[in-house]
């Protein structure tokens, strides 16, 4: 419970698409990134009701406000992290674990034996306290800049014994 206030996650409603791309843009621009690069990546932060519909996508609250929110995908035995975001001014006050917590429970109960996550570099960090291990790398390239994406894997528990 960060802070001493209670979190509670709840599923996403196709109605929060805008709050929940509110949110990915402002974590985003939290981390310092020119305007230009993110303009480039508004389209890949923007979340639509299509979107919630498609993906396990829960948000959570604080105060009867979303601070935060994460989206996977599955394919088979993976799930993969399709965006894990927290509003700036909760970033550093457990809303983020709690959320990677919730993740992982629920992928489990999805069957998922791994989830990968194509991270922020400046989220490895946090990906690797929470268990996470890095696997590789992707590189590419924004508004001509080198960019340098780490990979990583964290294997769900089985619940048998």
């Amino acid at each position: 419970m960060p802070g001493n206030k209670p979190v509670i996650i709840r599923r996403a409603t196709p109605d929060q698409a805008e709050i929940l791309t509110q949110i990915a843009l402002a974590a985003k621009l939290h981390w310092g990134y020119p305007d230009a690069w993110i303009q480039l990546w508004s389209p890949s932060l923007t979340i639509t009701p299509e979107f919630i519909e498609k993906y396990e996508t829960y948000v959570a609250w604080m105060d009867e406000q979303p601070v935060g929110f994460y989206a996977i995908s599955r394919d088979e035995e993976k799930a993969s992290v399709e965006h894990l975001w927290i509003s700036p001014a909760y970033i550093g006050k457990g809303i983020g674990a709690t959320l990677f917590k919730h993740m992982l429970a629920r992928c489990k109960e999805l069957g998922a034996q791994v989830l990968t996550i194509e991270s922020d570099p400046n989220a490895q960090g946090f990906y690797e306290r929470m268990g996470a291990k890095k696997v590789g790398e992707k590189v590419g390239e924004v508004d001509g800049q080198p960019r340098v994406l780490p990979l990583l894997e964290i294997k769900i528990a089985s619940s048998q014994k």
